[in-house]
This record gives structure tokens, sequence and C-alpha cells, in this order.
């Protein structure tokens, strides 16, 4: 029996295609004059937050979930608008939407706030999709609307009774916000239209600014965008506060320990580069491989890779 898995996964059409956007991507920066960059995806650290699983290499460190932390550093060192399009990993995340090893293009725009990097994001996903309709919510604004309850202020029973499912008992808000979200906010958005969802709830802010909302309630500076139901970019006006990216770092901590993960120490090249000060910018992420899936129709993440883990 002849074993076929030699074989690329992605189609001829699929590996051009990627060709192409990686071309314009480059050409969209470069008519912005914003800098390409390569950093190491092999480093000391990796990220604390518990949901994100690191791919261990010992006696070397972390392949690195995203560029985020040295593009940081370039930041602090002076060097400008930076774009990077990257390999990044991720521990046991294999499916229909994700693989180990996928392609990030990440930017880092100095002097932006949250809505001028939205307006940027919305123009180069736009290009690359025909124009579709574009819609913008805040978070708690869709949340409302789609669920009834106000992510922030309902009661965790109502919250719990919004599931289809029985879940289990003791989920904190930030767990039944998450599952509610992935369940039903997003099946709710509206296929072939790009909608940008801001302003997280405070818990969700990662590496993000807070801000007060309307009422008091604090917000994270923080962007995703969807086409269809597809997350494609996570964005935000980027913390720059030392003492509190330490302080999260530490809670991040607490929380791997009481779910049993492994110990994962804050990255202290990235808390000495914002002690040095980090310019005020803003920042995103965006998923190359969901995009050519979108722009493709494909329904799985292994017709536009050439070899996917499995077969790597």
């Amino acid at each position: 029996m002849t074993d076929d898995r030699w074989r690329p996964t992605g189609s001829a059409r699929a590996l051009k295609a990627r060709a192409q956007l990686y071309a314009a991507v480059r050409a969209f920066f470069a008519a912005r004059e914003v800098m390409e960059v390569s950093t190491p995806v092999l480093a000391a650290h990796g990220v604390t937050d518990p949901h994100i699983p690191c791919i261990a290499v010992p006696g070397y460190g972390y392949l690195q979930s995203s560029p985020e932390y040295h593009m940081k550093r370039l930041l602090a060192a002076g060097c400008g608008p930076l774009y990077q399009i990257s390999h990044a990993f991720r521990d046991g995340e294999a499916g229909q939407r994700h693989n180990p090893e996928f392609t990030l293009l990440e930017w880092y725009r100095p002097g932006f706030d949250l809505q001028a990097l939205i307006d940027e994001t919305v123009t180069l996903l736009a290009a690359q999709l025909r124009q579709p309709p574009v819609q913008q919510h805040r978070f708690r604004d869709l949340f409302q609307a789609v669920t009834g309850l106000d992510p922030v202020q309902a009661s965790l029973d109502a919250l719990y009774r919004a599931s289809a499912e029985e879940l289990p008992a003791h989920l904190d808000r930030a767990a039944l916000v998450d599952y509610l979200m992935a369940t039903r906010i997003e099946a709710a958005l509206p296929a072939h239209t790009l909608t940008v969802i801001s302003h997280y709830p405070g818990w969700a802010a990662a590496l993000a600014r807070t801000t007060p909302d309307h009422d008091g309630e604090l917000v994270a500076e923080r962007f995703e965008i969807y086409y269809g139901a597809m997350e494609l970019a996570n964005g935000y006006h980027e913390l720059t506060d030392a003492a509190e990216q330490a302080r999260r770092f530490d809670a991040d901590q607490q929380r791997r320990d009481a779910a049993a993960l492994p110990s994962m120490q804050g990255d202290p090249h990235l808390l000495a580069a914002l002690a040095q000060g980090l310019p005020d910018c803003a920042g995103v992420a965006l998923g190359l491989d969901r995009l050519l899936m979108c722009q493709l129709g494909a329904t799985s993440i292994r017709e536009v890779l050439a070899f996917p883990g499995d077969i790597a």
C-alpha cells in the first residue's frame, strides 16, 4: 500500500494564494513606511496566560505563541512602526480552524489609539475580502443584544440559564461569558461581514490598557475582528505600565497554580523593556491561515497549509 502522507494537503491554488497574500501584506505596509522585522520563534520565556499552552523545548525554552514580547522590545528600543509575518505555536491546538503551528501577521503602530488601529486593520482585511460590509459593536452592547444580559452586571445564575447546555458548577463570570461568546454571540454574527467587537470586559484585558466605561465599569481597550463567525484579529491599545504588567503576570501564575498548570515566569526582558519606556502604541495579531480560509471558502485549515501538524 502506498503511503500518500508525503503529499501537501493544501492545493497549488491555495499555496499560490498564500504567496499573493504575503506580497499584498508587504506592499500594504511598505506604502505606509512600516518596517518588516524578524524575531525569534524559540526563546527562554513563554506567555503566562493559562489559556495559551506553550510548547516547551527542553534545554532551550519555548516555541513562541506570538512575536509580541520581542516586537515590544524593539519598540522600546526606538525602532518605530513594525510588522512581522511569523510562525507561531500552541500546544494541543488542532481542529478545523487550528494547527499547532500557524502563521500570524502582527504589527504595532506608535501614536495610534484603538480606533486608529481598528480602521487600519479593517482597511487591510476589506481589501483582501472583496470589500464586505463592516459593522462595529462594543462587547457589552452586542452581548446584551444577543442574550438579553449584561455580561458585567448580570447574576451568575442568569448567565448559567442563558446556556443551552448543562455546564459544570462553580464557573466564574469570565468563564461563563467566554462560553456564551463562543456558543451564542459568534454564532449570531452575520455571514460575509466584517464585525468589529471592542471594549471587552476588564478581566479580558491581557496586555491591553483598561479604562472606565460609561457607568464606571472597567473595560479593556481591546478589539477583535470576525469575518462571519471566524475570528481573524485581536488588537490592543497596549499597556505600557511595567508594574501593572508584573501584577498581571503574577495573577496569571495564581490561576495556573489553581488549575494545576505548569509554572510560567513572567518574561523579565519584556518587563525591563516596559520599564525603559514602551511608546504609546496599538498592536494587533491577525491569523493569516484563517484569512486565507475566508478568501478561498475553505472549511478546514488543512486546505490552506502545505503540511499540517500530523504529517509535518
